[in-house]
């Protein structure tokens, strides 16, 4: 055999070997500045634990617009990569053609989107969702977090950095065994079940729900605190009526127990049917006696009625039109629309939360980490109660120079080691004290109707979704983000904090430049070809 011969044969079986060894290791190299192709380790443990197939089946595909595309391959991407971690991982892109009607009943709501692309204006219809199942289960995960306030190019980039969490909490649902419970409290007249049943609803899918009434602290306080301490989390939902000193007790050695909390408190009552119905209202305080307990954990609810520029919309009766009733949209500065301060894990990355005569929070205890998750714009005023609210002030030009008051806090994040309030004082019933425990947490919103769906045809609607003009807002996943922080062993919410950044391109001057870089691009091309013809072709001229 010649040397060629024998050349050409090694490299052969070198290339034969290689692909062997690369079918069955596989390793990537993520060479990104940001590590946009690296799972998290989090995200790695849950895939390292998956016992059993999980389907992916995504409806973000067919002939998309630029950005959408963008976002498709970066969910391609994304899938391809768990798969190659886990084989009980498979997924595939459906189209959506002639399955509209079957995708809207299960839940998927399409997007309508007006497309400008080489001067000219369409319309496109497409499903940004994936469904997650495994055996009976299934997920449905929205790829698009839409926003008001920003612009379609910066909606896509914070629905690529949500891709990880989205996936990942999909795959925790239909997979994970349920473990951490929940008391949803009753008895000082908190929101009733089909007012927060989505929200409630959606958090049956990881934990263990019950409602647990305090009532019975009366009778046999002992039992109560008892029993109120088998829960891992207790849910306050815009209680009307205060809690007496036995109750505040059970629920401060709950706390200092190790208990976790999320209050959504109104301390301004403003009675929104009256208000519909009659055009003002007065509002007036709330008196829950939780002033000395919130204040123990270092924040104070101030009782008055923040109002916000950056606010959502109501509709409003403005004439009729044959026998059928007109209504248009009117900015109501009541309802504070919060953008995401991105300050912690919880808010980062999320659409706007809308709140509804929210009040606002003052820091106290310097040896509590108080965390904002939920700041007004700078833009506010506040109105001090007892005082009318009029929907007449909404047809009054807004003179900004009014909304001087600047950000105001309406939600917070409490952590540290948690100190009874009763410490220093007569104890209202005996039990097992603790004066102090370890590291707690804990989350007190400025407003009680952050929980609340709407209701439509005696049915409760999706949290966050307005029947009246269809927007939908973030309360439900910035609700479920701050359970999941509160809560979640695994550490899934740390995958918020992951950031990813895409260049994007100037549409306009790449639609200005557009005969210039495709005359680039045919021409050079062409033009390296010919130059080393010729140099190819001088040389053999030369040499032979």
């Amino acid at each position: 055999m010649t040397k060629k011969k024998k050349h050409i044969l090694f490299i052969v079986v070198l290339l034969v070997l290689t692909n062997i060894i690369a079918n069955y290791n596989h390793y990537r190299w993520d060479v990104t500045n940001d590590q946009r192709y690296s799972i998290s380790n989090p995200t790695q443990t849950l895939l390292k634990d998956l016992k059993k197939e999980v389907i992916f089946s995504v409806f973000l595909t067919g002939d998309l617009p630029f950005d959408f595309e963008r976002l498709s391959k970066e969910t391609a991407y994304f899938l391809d990569e768990i798969k190659s971690k886990n084989s009980l991982i498979t997924f595939s892109f459906i189209p959506t053609q002639g399955k509209e009607e079957s995708l809207i009943k299960q839940g998927l709501t399409p997007s309508r989107l007006t497309v400008q692309e080489d001067g000219k204006v369409s319309e496109s219809v497409i499903f940004p969702y994936a469904i997650v199942s495994s055996g009976k289960k299934k997920a449905l995960v929205n790829l698009l977090k839409s926003s008001y306030f920003e612009n379609q190019d910066s909606q896509i980039e914070n629905s690529i950095q949500n891709l990880e969490f989205a996936f990942a909490d999909a795959i925790q649902k239909v997979t994970a065994i349920k473990k951490q419970k929940i008391a949803v409290l009753k008895g000082n007249g908190e929101l009733e079940d089909i007012y927060q049943y989505d929200w409630l609803k959606t958090l049956g899918e990881n934990y263990y729900m019950a409602p647990f009434t305090l009532d019975s602290i009366a009778k046999n306080p002992e039992k109560t605190l008892q029993e109120l301490q088998q829960f891992d989390l207790a849910i306050i939902s815009k209680p009307t009526e205060a809690f007496t000193e036995e109750e505040k007790f059970a629920l401060d050695q709950f706390t200092v127990h190790g208990g976790k909390s999320i209050w959504l408190l109104d301390l301004v009552h403003t009675p929104k049917d009256s208000l519909m119905q009659n055009g003002k209202v007065l509002a007036y305080q709330r008196d829950l006696n939780l002033t000395d307990y919130l204040f123990n954990y270092g924040v104070r609810i101030k009782k008055h009625l923040v109002r916000d520029l950056y606010a959502a919309s109501i509709p409003l009766a403005t004439g009729k039109v044959g026998n059928n009733t007109q209504f248009d949209e009117f900015l109501w500065d009541y309802y504070p629309l919060i953008k995401s301060n991105n300050k912690h894990v919880i808010s980062k990355n999320i659409g706007e939360v809308k709140l509804e005569f929210a009040n606002s929070i003052d820091t106290l205890n310097p040896n509590i980490k108080k965390t904002p998750l939920l700041e007004s714009s700078n833009l506010t005023k506040t109105l001090t109660v007892p005082s009318y609210v009029d929907l007449a002030s909404i047809t009054e030009n807004a003179d900004i120079k009014t909304y001087k008051e600047g950000s105001k806090i309406l939600g917070i994040l409490l952590e540290g080691d948690f100190k009874s309030a009763y410490r220093n004082r007569v104890k209202p019933f005996k039990n097992n004290f603790i004066n102090q425990g370890t590291k707690n947490k804990m989350i007190v919103i400025a407003d009680g109707d952050i929980s609340t769906n709407h209701i439509s045809k005696g049915q409760p609607l999706e949290l966050g979704l307005d029947k009246w003009n269809n927007q939908f807002y973030s309360n439900k996943e910035f609700l479920m983000n701050a359970v999941n922080y509160l809560m979640n062993d695994k550490g899934l919410i740390q995958l918020r904090s992951k950031k990813v950044v895409i260049n994007t391109i100037n549409k306009p001057k790449a639609y200005q430049e557009k005969l210039k870089w495709q005359l680039i691009n045919l021409i050079i091309p062409i033009a390296i070809l010919t130059f080393f013809g010729f140099i190819n072709f001088y040389i053999r001229k030369r040499k032979y």
